[in-house]
């Protein structure tokens, strides 16, 4: 069966070759193009669903995409990882709070509009760098290295999960009063930061050493601990007093990260993440400014979304151009040693139903809350019936991937690079459907604006991944990496770019609105004797670990 599986991989690897050819600019831009829709897409419904689990969407949809579009059969061979690391890459920024922020920039005090749009950048830059590092990492590591982390963060996941079970059943949330609950510190992650190093340290000692996988996620999850101790403990540096400031903890993962990536010579993985992250810095602030911009039109329609669509377009516009540069100056990714043969199912498996149903599952409560479903079906509620079909789809999958383990199916008896497209429209439609069925019950005109522009973008994705696959990309020869080279080239750049960005940014809302609040919501203001925000800590009857 092993020979068999082996001829098998051979004959997929040979049915993806394609003759070496220079790929033009325009075809390029046009493959960016593609990746940069397909954040947009997976960001237009992340913002319906929200938080850690909305933000896995745009990552699986954008490193699907881009390993696909990349030329590269190893990394077509590699495209459901591109999936999994994406989406739990995208999913850290997820934490970190937002919209008061955008509302400092809408306020009319210019501190404030100031301050908001640096804010927007510093967000958008966490955020994109763990993301787009996380989607890079099947670029850079062998298989080895790679599927270390199947282990290592299924230990993590297993205890997020007991943790989820735990507070459920002894601290009820109560979304009034979250700020009396003895778990409330400044409205953080610190728990699933804490459970992170528990159950990586737990698995280092079942394995009785500690591999390059679980040393990453201990550098990331300790490094959360040093930005929050430090900035909001110790410094007093509150972003959106009261609201939660993960902010903090992220830019602890961050330094985490790169200290990690430094350390293991992967200074491609620092480059991928700094071009990630200065365009998701310079999109998250400047995806605001158009916001208002259109504002003040008069024109009324779901300016958020806009917002938010336009957000992750850019964010994949970063992330593309990182990766089919990296395309160009990475060696072939390794398959040997040929171990864990399990790794691509679990991650497909992942994708298709963990990120799917972690959203999905969602939609019930709204249906209930529209009326348009009963909140009992023969005694049981919607959710349950729910989690019934999703446990019937798991079913399904795992009998179907047993059977293709003994004899493969005529399905899946394909080229890599047509495997990915397959995961690609099925998971891409699925959560298009699905965010459509969410919004269907309670739908408006000016949710053309968001499920409307979704499904024209999905459509043309759908049209762009079979016509745009380029020729061969084979990595330019080379004795020595570029990579720390670009970094210091990399840094200077983005940092002129942020400061120049956001200044511009807050003159044209000056001139655009002068003192006056832009609207859509309350006003807050960050300083003056003015402001709506403070650095007050929580009230003396409020339980502080």
């Amino acid at each position: 069966m092993t020979a068999h599986l082996e001829q098998f991989d051979a004959l997929k690897t040979s049915d993806e070759a394609c003759p070496h050819a220079e790929r033009s600019t325009a075809a390029v831009a046009v493959c960016v193009l593609w990746v940069g829709l397909s954040l947009s897409i997976g960001w237009g419904i992340r913002g319906n669903f929200g938080h850690e689990y909305g933000a896995m969407i745009p990552g699986a949809l954008a490193g699907l995409a881009a390993a696909l579009l990349s030329g590269r059969g190893d990394w077509h061979r590699r495209s459901v990882f591109f999936a999994f690391f994406g989406a739990i890459g995208w999913s850290f920024g997820g934490s970190i709070s937002y919209m008061q922020v955008i509302a400092y920039t809408h306020s009319g005090h210019t501190g404030s509009v100031l301050y908001g749009f640096a804010c927007l950048f510093m967000i958008g830059f966490l955020w994109a760098a763990i993301g787009g590092a996380g989607t890079a990492l099947p670029a850079f590591l062998n298989r080895e290295r790679l599927t270390e982390f199947l282990p290592a963060l299924g230990a993590v996941f297993i205890g997020w999960a007991i943790q989820e079970l735990c507070v459920a059943a002894w601290f009820p949330e109560n979304p009034e009063f979250r700020q009396r609950s003895p778990l409330y510190w400044y409205d953080t992650s610190w728990l699933a930061a804490l459970v992170a190093i528990v159950a990586v340290l737990g698995w280092v000692l079942a394995r009785r050493r500690l591999d390059s996988a679980s040393s990453l996620i201990l550098h990331m999850s300790i490094g959360w601990w040093a930005g929050f101790l430090l900035l909001v403990n110790l410094l007093g540096w509150r972003m959106t007093p009261p609201r939660g400031d993960n902010w903090a903890g992220c830019v602890g993962m961050v330094a985490g990260m790169w200290i990690y990536f430094q350390r293991h010579g992967l200074a491609g993985l620092t480059f991928v993440s700094l071009i990630s992250g200065f365009f998701g810095g310079f999109g998250f602030a400047f995806a605001t400014l158009l916001k208002l911009i259109g504002m003040s039109s008069g024109w009324e329609t779901n300016w958020h979304s806009i917002l938010e669509q336009t957000y992750g377009f850019m964010n994949g516009i970063g992330l593309g151009l990182a990766l089919f540069w990296a395309a160009r100056h990475v060696p072939h990714a390794s398959e040997e040693p040929p171990v864990r043969r399990w790794a691509e199912p679990f991650a497909a498996g992942f994708v298709l139903l963990v990120v799917t149903y972690l959203n999905l599952s969602k939609n019930p409560e709204e249906w209930v809350h529209a009326k348009a479903m009963p909140a009992v079906l023969y005694r049981l509620s919607p959710d349950a019936w729910f989690g019934f079909a999703y446990g019937t789809l798991s079913l399904v999958f795992v009998t179907l991937l047993m059977a293709h383990r003994r004899e493969p199916l005529a399905l899946l008896s394909i080229s890599w690079l047509a495997r990915g497209q397959l995961l690609y429209l099925v998971f891409l439609w699925l959560m298009v459907v699905g965010n459509f069925e969410r919004a269907l019950v309670a739908f408006t005109a000016q949710r053309l604006i968001t499920e409307g522009v979704i499904f024209l973008n999905a459509a043309l994705c759908t049209v762009g991944l079979f016509l745009s696959v380029p020729a061969e990309v084979r990595p330019l020869p080379q004795t020595t990496p570029p990579w720390r080279q670009l970094l210091p080239k990399a840094i200077a750049i983005g940092v002129l770019v942020m400061a120049l960005s956001v200044l511009a940014e807050w003159a044209v809302v000056r001139l655009t609105y002068g003192d006056r609040q832009a609207g859509l919501g309350a006003r807050h203001i960050r300083f003056g004797p003015e402001a709506t925000a403070t650095k007050a800590k929580p009230p003396p009857d409020v339980p502080h670990p």
